[in-house]
């Protein structure tokens, strides 16, 4: 690694030691979190022929760059333009390698986007700076890649393992997974969407996955432990994506926005698939579900006033309407950590991820999380003190943010 990137003075002063010695920490503090984090982003750029290390070096040195200057409110978009500037061998690169501009524009731009997140967050200044607020304990948000046309959907059958889902630029359905070590690439399921997918596990290395297709009907692929079947047709009219939960195993409850916007629900009992049923309501979204505990379900979506509605079933029946506020952008996403608390996200009017979250006793206020989203969220939790957030990127990959361990 270099000890004196282009573009700066060696120190001349005692003072200018020390600054710089603290800014190199600050700079490798980042590069650890790039590198153990946003792998996605030197898996790009591997893809196109570059060297890990030479991928590496480009990284650091756009890091270093931004450390180095005086930030005030610029954006990364700014900054990159700078880079390009000041850094004269930095075109000379891009003609050797021959890599597509837009693509290593891109790449670049997020990288910055995840710097100055990390330097807002406290991560990669001196000193003790404040931590992220008010979501705190979040990680940066990471890139995972991909050219998504949807927005993604996540499922979890063990702690540590997560399965996503998403749409790609051909419509097909695309599968990425974390084995509790490192992601997979992109695997390609087929199928025809024209919805985000939504996924659910009910057992160990067990899931269902439910879209859209092209005359609108709800369409249903599962992994069985060993395969992926076939793609199965269970009707309906859809106006929105699915969503979709499970209480006990070999059970599973999925809804849909219908096309007089009321929210419909139809569940495999174990042995067949139950018609549908409406269950009323004026959604203004995809519904997003979760469940907490057996014979237990939530379902919340977007209202007609852009505020978050939430329907619930209790063993017995189906509560009425509830409105939670808020204004939304997005349809919703839910999580549970444990019995009775639930975590609901939606991106907020400034395309950032907002949360709202049940105690256990009440609602407690909307959260702001930050990021840059351009599609609703979908979020799982793995264990007591887990969840994971993704939505698609501004650059249309997928993104990822978590909190807890």
């Amino acid at each position: 690694m270099f000890n004196e990137p282009y573009g700066f003075q060696a120190p001349i002063n005692n003072n200018q030691d020390y600054l710089f010695a603290q800014r190199e920490r600050n700079v490798q503090d980042i590069m650890q979190n790039i590198r153990s984090q946003h792998d996605g982003l030197y898996y790009e750029l591997e893809q196109e022929g570059l060297n890990r290390n030479i991928v590496d070096m480009l990284f650091y040195l756009a890091v270093n760059y931004v450390m180095s200057q005086q930030l005030g409110n610029m954006s990364a978009n700014q900054l990159y333009s700078r880079f390009q500037n000041q850094i004269p061998w930095y075109g000379l690169m891009v003609r050797q390698f021959n890599i597509p501009r837009n693509r290593l524009d891109r790449i670049l731009i997020r990288l910055i986007e995840i710097v100055l997140e990390l330097i807002r967050d406290g991560g990669g200044m001196p000193g003790p700076g404040p931590g992220p607020e008010p979501g705190q304990g979040w990680s940066g948000w990471e890139d995972l890649g991909g050219v998504l046309s949807t927005a993604p959907s996540v499922s979890s059958w063990q702690p540590n393992r997560l399965d996503v889902f998403v749409g790609g630029s051909d419509n097909a359905m695309y599968h990425k997974w974390w084995d509790g070590r490192s992601w997979s690439i992109w695997e390609n399921l087929g199928g025809i969407l024209t919805s985000a997918p939504a996924a659910v596990s009910w057992g160990p290395n067990r899931i269902d996955v439910f879209v859209r297709g092209t005359d609108n009907a709800m369409y249903h692929k599962w992994w069985d432990g060993a395969r992926w079947n076939d793609w199965e047709n269970l009707g309906g009219v859809l106006t929105s994506a699915p969503a979709a939960a499970s209480w006990q195993p070999n059970r599973l409850d999925v809804f849909v926005r219908g096309t007089d916007n009321a929210l419909y629900h139809k569940w495999w009992d174990g042995a067949r698939w139950n018609d549908w049923e409406s269950l009323g309501g004026n959604l203004n979204s995809s519904p997003a579900a979760v469940s907490w505990g057996p014979n237990r379900i939530d379902v919340f979506a977007r209202g007609m006033r852009n505020d978050l509605i939430h329907k619930w079933w209790d063993g017995r029946s189906w509560s009425g309407w509830e409105s939670l506020g808020g204004t939304l952008t997005s349809g919703p996403a839910v999580s549970s950590r444990r019995p009775n608390h639930l975590d609901v996200f939606a991106r907020g009017r400034n395309n950032n991820l907002i949360k709202r979250t049940w105690n256990g006793t009440r609602w407690e206020d909307w959260q702001n999380i930050g990021g840059n989203l351009d599609s609703e969220p979908a979020a799982v939790s793995w264990g007591p003190n887990r969840t994971d957030v993704f939505a698609r990127g501004m650059n249309k990959s997928l993104i990822h943010i978590w909190q807890g361990r």
